[in-house]
This record gives C-alpha cells, structure tokens and sequence, in this order.
C-alpha cells in the first residue's frame, strides 16, 4: 500500500482523551488506579486489583481535567493536583477512594503548591510547599490527610527546594548561587551548613534521586569531575561518595529503587534508546523475564510495598502503551490494557533514531517518521522526497525520545516527514552538549535545527521547498525564530505558546520562578545588564519581525503564567502593522499548553489546514473538530482554509 493510500486516521484518535493513562497500583497492593474520561474529563478511576472492569471514578473534575495523581500510603486515599485555566497556582486534593470526598489540602486562592514528600513511615501525612506567605519562596508544611492540619517545617527565602527522608524530615536544601550553580545546605542546628557546591557547568545535570533506608546517604545524579551525570550515593555525615551507576553517551535518567528498603536497584540511561543497568541481584530475574513479555521498552510505573506485585508498561512507537500486571511469586505478567484501543491495528509509522553531526561537529540524536508505505525497500528513505515537519522540543532543557509520538503520527499519516532533533542545550546527553547551548538561543542552537533539517534534504527523505516548522514553547521560539533567523528555508511555521521578545520573557517570569532567575541569566541572557539587553534583543524574533516572509500560525493560552499572552500579541500586532499575514488563535480557558482535548483538536484541525495549504499534504476537513473548544481567532481567520466557514 502506498502512503497515499493509507486510510486516513481521524485527529480524535491522536488529540482526543486517552482510555487510560498513568495506571499505578497501591500500595497495599488491593488496587489500581488511572486517568481516565469521566463524561469527557481526564478524572481518576479506581478498581480491585483482579477486577479492573469494576473501575470507578474517585474524582468529578469537570474541566480541564486531572493531569497528575499518586497513592497516599493509607492505600485509601488519592492524591492529586489541579489548577484554574492553565495558570498553574496548583491546588493539592486527597480524594476518598471508598466515599469519594474530596478534601482541598491547600485551600489557598493564587498559591502554587507542590507535593514534595510522602512515605510509608508516616501514611497519614504528606509533605507540601506553599508560597501563601510570599509569592518567590515556599515554605515547607508538614500535612494532615484526615484532618487537614498543616505543621510548619520550615519557613525561609533562600531555598528552591528541600529533599526529605522517610520520616518526613528535612534533610537538604538547594540554593542557586549568582553564577548559576547549586549549593546543597544541610540543616546545622537553627542554621544551615553548606554540604555540595555545584559549579554553574554542572548545574542542569545535577539532581537529587531520594534517601536510602536510614536517611544518611543521599543519591545524586552528578557531572563534577566528568561529563555525564552519573548516579552516585554520598554519605551526609562522613561526605563518602560512591559511584553506582555511569555511561559514557548519557546522563543517568530513571532511578529504580526499592519500595521499602529504599536501595538503588536499577538506572535507566537514554541516547538513542533507552537502556537499563542493574544494580540489585535480585531484581535481575524479573527485568530478564520482563523484558520477553512483549514488545517495546519496559516501564515499572509502580510497586507494590510487599514487593510482590508490579505494574509494567511495554512503550512501542507505533501502537498504544500495553500495561501489565506482574506478579513476582508466580514469575507472570498478565496483560490488563492498552492506554488508546483505537490504535491498536491502525497503519501507524516506525519512529527511527540516527546520530547527525553537527557543522561544528557535534553529534545530535535526532528521530524521524515517515508515512506507512512510503519507503518501499526499508531503507529509512522514502521513493521521494517528501514534505516535511520539523518539529523541535520545548524547554530548551529537555529531550526528544524513542516512542509513541501522536504528533509524529498524525503528520506521517497526512503524508509528511517529521524530524525531531535533539540540539545543543538538550538534556540526557552530558553537560558539555548541554552547556554548547549556552547563550546560542538564536545562534548555534538554531544552526543544529537547520544541520538536522538539511540532513534530512541530503539524505533524500526531505523535499527542500516543503519543510514545514512546528513547535511549543522554545519550539515556538524556535518556530519564530526559524522564520525570522532563516526567512527562505521554511514554507510555514506553527508557533504554540512560543515568546518573541526574551526582554519581556524573563521580565515576567512567575514570581515563584525568581529563585532560579540565575538559571535564565547565566544561560539565555541577563535582562537587568546592558550587555545582557542587548543579546536578548538580538536573539528576539520580535526584532527581526521584517524578516517574515511566510505564513505563520500562533497558538496561545490566554493564562499562561510562563510565555504570556503579551509574548503572542505584540509579534501579531507588529506583523499587522507592516502588512505580514498572521493567524492568531487564543484560548481563554488554556495556560502554557492545551490541556482540554477539544482545545487539543481544535487546534490540531487548525494546523493541519494550515500545513496542507503551504505543503500540500493530506487534509482532514474542519468538520465538527471546533465543537466543545473555547477557541477564538482575533486574527487571520481566512488564512486558514475552512475556517471562517467552521467559525460559521
């Protein structure tokens, strides 16, 4: 079958709510839980662990939906979090698995709260973060789930987090110092004591994995003294320090530890894919037989605190998430679900990873799908050349990886390429890549999109005059920035949340965010020095605006707390005024992303008109796609073809 050919697939199936997502099982060992729709709301499910059918929802959640939960120790209880509209002053929520009731933990109007501990020493009580005092620090509350009590444990304007033990205490403290690095303070009677200093070099690939049994020892993903961040345990009274776990390609990723005992038994490492090193005798078995079950990376989403009974996920790149139930005695999984049952016998695509170099030399993990039947012989090059999406990662300081990918999906079934690649400043790949990118936002960063991009024009999988930029936060940058930095190489561009001006960015960064302004400041550009100014100035699509000459769409959240509207409008409103076509969607009820699924589809039918009109690939009409959205269009309706006749 030629990709022409390939049914085509609805977006629903890609945007819309998941069957089941995130399933755990309790502590006790009795339950599962999940995300699932609840009258079209993400809400979470609860059934015995032998009779999953009997599921039932524990949450009423009648908006934007549950996007994170957890199991409190009790076994009884489900811990979740939810904000207002996208603007992410997080509320915290135990739900009552056997009532039902719901009780508001941190019943505070703008207040951002975080979980930051729980254990089965304690499990009727649960550590949080509240910055209701100010809004730049969050003092640490012990929390009471039955009576909802909350016990001060530390009130401070120092610190950007602490790490607790499994008696709830207080054990660490992080500090960000001025030249972007990290200090690690140990409590010393009234005061602190500084115990680990991070120089700024080793500061994204520095982070705390947990305490050990006792309390004494904390893991540590560290870089000093190497590139990689390897897994290492110090000691926090005699400062010994121990290496557990290393890579020579990549950082340590997932810590695998122990329910109860508390001990590392395995790290995950990821370049291309993902590859565990067992640490613990014991466990080796079960991820030897695991690994036979099915296909797919194997994924241990939770564990019993008897040990005896995992929950397993099998990750593939083209079909849903398989979950497995393992039971440990028996030596048998037993398979429960998949995550999107629509998927399952659909023409979906491979997801394939290659290693390009850099102009500079550096090496960049980059993923790329084609479209089912595209590529007759196998070789990973389609029979011709191909329209292509490129689509780069947000954060900057994140990653693309191997796997199921909706967006990559849904562009390889409407008959395009689509490119991922993991530039300079991307995580998981040693501190020197990621440093590379430092202050390089407009600058090499952008050269590895464009080395990916005309990588795969050589390699014959790209048609140069049909490459398409789509992306989200800093890939919404880099979606401006392409169009701006390098005008003639895409046809089009779909801008998600994306700043254009990095002045007015870091200006109105969250106040909670404050602690870590060095984080912006000594890697981006520092906003209150002249010198700084003038980089970030430099490095703003917003300047270079003129430079635009083809079509661009902007998505954004009316409440992001991060990328505000602001960052949207003024480039909408200053491609207006020189006459720059733009379409501008804005939605009211969304923040930094979309988390409604109708906002999802909605806008997924907006792109994908967009992207057939500049490159010609296959278009799922409008339909009904807009029903149930909040979305409104304050400009550049008819550059989207249907949609002033969808707007009706």
């Amino acid at each position: 079958m030629s990709y022409d050919a390939t049914p085509l697939i609805p977006r629903r199936v890609f945007f819309g709510n998941p069957d089941r997502a995130q399933v755990t099982i309790s502590p006790d060992g009795e339950h599962l839980a999940w995300l699932a729709p609840r009258d079209g709301v993400l809400n979470v499910w609860v059934a015995p662990r032998e009779r999953p059918a009997d599921a039932r929802p524990v949450t009423a959640d009648n908006g934007r939906g549950i996007r994170f939960y957890a199991w409190a120790y009790t076994g009884g209880d489900i811990l979740y979090i939810q904000d207002k509209g996208g603007d992410e002053n997080w509320r915290v929520y135990s739900a009552d698995i056997a009532t039902g009731e719901v009780g508001d933990l941190t019943p505070f109007e703008g207040v951002a709260a975080q979980i930051v501990g729980l254990s089965h020493h304690r499990p009727e009580e649960i550590v949080v973060a509240l910055n209701d005092r100010d809004p730049q620090w969050h003092d640490i509350y012990r929390v009471n789930l039955i009576s909802g009590e909350r016990t001060l444990l530390l009130q401070h304007d120092r610190f950007m987090g602490v790490d607790v033990d499994d008696d709830l205490a207080i054990r660490t403290a992080i500090q960000m110092t001025p030249d972007g690095g990290l200090d690690i303070y140990r409590p010393a009677g009234e005061d602190w004591a500084l115990w680990q200093s991070f120089p700024g070099e080793d500061m994204l690939t520095a982070s705390t994995a947990g305490f050990d049994k006792s309390g004494n020892v904390l893991y540590l993903r560290d870089s000093r003294e190497r590139d990689t961040a390897a897994l290492v345990a110090i000691d926090l009274t005699t400062g010994d320090r121990s290496l557990l776990a290393a890579d020579e390609l990549a950082d340590a990723d997932q810590v695998l530890r122990h329910p109860t005992e508390r001990h590392v038994q395995a790290v995950a490492f990821v370049y291309d894919r993902k590859r565990w090193q067992v640490l613990d005798p014991a466990i080796a078995a079960d991820l030897d037989y695991l690994a036979t079950v099915a296909d797919g990376e194997v994924e241990i989403t939770s564990r019993s605190q008897d040990d005896l009974t995992w929950l397993v996920a099998y990750v593939v790149d083209d079909g849903p998430v398989r979950y497995y139930l393992y039971d440990r005695q028996r030596g048998t999984a037993d398979f429960l679900f998949t995550n999107r049952a629509e998927l399952e016998g659909l023409p979906l695509a491979k997801m394939r990873p290659a290693v390009v170099p850099a102009r500079d030399g550096l090496n960049l993990v980059v993923y790329y799908t084609l479209p089912p039947g595209s590529d007759s012989d196998g070789d990973g090059v389609p029979d011709a050349p191909l329209p292509l999406v490129f689509i780069p990662h947000g954060g900057p300081w994140a990653r693309d990886s191997w796997g199921f990918n909706g967006w990559h999906q849904w562009l390889a079934n409407r008959g395009y390429a689509v490119l991922s690649v993991n530039f300079r400043s991307s995580t998981g790949f040693g501190k020197a890549f990621t440093n590379a990118g430092d202050f390089e936002w407009a600058g090499k960063i952008l050269e590895d999109q464009q080395d990916g991009v005309q990588w795969a024009i050589a390699q014959g999988i790209a048609d140069p005059a049909r490459v398409a930029v789509m992306g989200g936060s800093f890939g919404g940058y880099s979606t401006l920035a392409g169009l701006t930095f390098y005008p003639e190489v895409f046809a089009c561009g779909v801008d998600i949340v994306g700043p254009s001006n990095l002045i007015t960015l870091l200006e109105t960064i969250p106040p909670y965010w404050q602690p870590m302004v060095e984080l912006f400041t000594t890697r981006v550009g520092d906003h209150r020095t002249e010198e700084g100014r003038a980089l970030l100035k430099a490095h703003s699509p917003l300047t270079h605006v003129d430079r635009i000459v083809r079509p661009l769409l902007i998505a954004q959240g009316a409440n992001d707390p991060r990328v505000k509207q602001a960052e949207s409008d003024q480039i909408v409103s200053a491609m207006q005024a020189r006459g720059i076509p733009v379409a501008y969607a804005l939605y009211p009820d969304e923040g930094h992303g979309f988390a409604r699924p109708q906002n999802n589809l909605s806008f997924a039918a907006l792109a994908e008109a967009f992207l057939g009109r500049c490159l010609g690939g296959r278009v799922q009409p409008i339909g009904d796609d807009l029903s149930g959205s909040s979305l409104t269009v304050p400009v550049g309706a008819a550059e989207v073809p249907g949609l002033v006749e969808a707007l009706g």
